[in-house]
């Protein structure tokens, strides 16, 4: 705690006499542009890998960066969704996974969570990506089938996210936008998955060009049962 409290007497001193006005205009209310879905990972800060100042991004954050179905779970993510797109009005909204992501890992094993039952069962809401990567990428070991989850961890969760009847609504009238993204803590890099090849692809700092993640085919395959 006393690290905690040194930091912040640190912004107090240092950080907010800079940016008085700023905070001085957020006292009153916040206007978000992008509503940021990630892991509860202490490893992943939003705000500094985007260089966000505040009332930039509206931040969730969760075990395995996880949306439930609208129809099978109301919680708070889903609460924090509905009220960013209807109240606070994002334009766009970002489910971000990241590398070595122990939720993930958990996905991979889960008798090593067989003693934390709740869990076990918030990450029920992903195993649908688990399933993807067993049936199309079954040769896939190590480090190669935990990257491979991780992004279909966040397909799987756009899918998820597109169920909830606000977000289904923005996007038919075009107010709102979702984006998959990936984020590698040891490289700073950013992947980015693009709905038109399936794939993710490195963020280009060159290009003005960010992808949309609307529904692919592989996804809605692996979710349709085998008559």
């Amino acid at each position: 705690m006393e690290r905690l409290l040194e930091g912040f007497d640190h912004f107090r001193r240092h950080v907010f006499p800079e940016q008085r006005e700023l905070f001085k205009k957020l006292a009153t209310g916040q206007s978000p542009h992008t509503l940021f879905i990630t892991c509860a990972d202490s490893r992943v800060m939003p705000e500094m890998i985007f260089s966000a100042l505040p009332g930039e991004i509206f931040v969730y954050r969760n075990i395995g960066n996880i949306v439930p179905p609208y129809a099978q779970h109301v919680s708070g993510v889903v609460a924090a969704i509905e009220y960013a797109v209807k109240v606070l009005q994002v334009r766009h909204v970002v489910i971000c996974g990241h590398s070595d992501c122990g939720a993930m890992k958990a996905l991979q094993a889960p008798a090593k969570i067989s003693h934390m039952p709740s869990v076990a069962a918030w990450l029920k809401h992903a195993d649908v990506a688990r399933y993807v990567v067993a049936e199309n990428c079954p040769g896939l070991q190590g480090d190669d089938a935990l990257k491979r989850l991780i992004e279909e961890n966040v397909v799987g969760q756009l899918e998820h996210l597109r169920t909830l009847p606000a977000v289904a609504a923005a996007m038919a009238n075009g107010s709102v936008s979702i984006h998959g993204w990936v984020y590698d803590i040891e490289h700073a890099e950013l992947r980015m998955f693009d709905a038109v090849t399936g794939q993710f692809v490195p963020f280009d700092p060159a290009s003005r060009k960010v992808p949309e993640a609307t529904p692919h085919a592989r996804f809605a395959m692996a979710m349709t049962p085998a008559a």
